[in-house]
């Protein structure tokens, strides 16, 4: 399958980083959609079935770890990976990141080459 074929789903509340992934994965060749707000993400998941998800962890209304939570206890969500893009750089923070299921955790500010590495490798070993 081709990235052409593929869809991120961007979920970041900051409008500039939002477009800015998703200009990298447009230019990665993959069809993206995106929102700003957590509350919805999980009915457009159930709606649109992502590929892959890039989430940020500081949102406004759910947390990007409740939204990973939600996501591996429900079975039609999940098998999608889900790479995360956070300023939560600490050690514990990609523990809690990782254990809650996220298939890579990767911390702002992050480059083109890195973002589109993680989400391609999310396609090989979505573990």
């Amino acid at each position: 399958m081709t990235a052409s074929q593929k869809t991120v789903l961007i979920i970041e509340d900051e409008e500039d980083a939002a477009e800015l992934f998703a200009e990298m994965m447009r230019v990665s060749g993959f069809h993206v959609s995106k929102t700003s707000s957590s509350a919805p993400a999980i009915a457009m998941m159930i709606a649109s079935k992502p590929d892959v998800v890039i989430l940020d962890i500081m949102m406004p209304e759910i947390s990007g770890l409740d939204i990973l939570r939600q996501m591996r206890r429900d079975p039609a969500l999940s098998s999608i990976p889900v790479v995360v893009v956070s300023a939560k750089s600490m050690p514990a923070d990609i523990k809690n990141g990782m254990e809650a299921g996220a298939s890579t955790y990767l911390t702002k500010p992050v480059g083109f080459l890195e973002l589109k590495e993680a989400v391609e490798r999310a396609f090989i070993d979505p573990s």
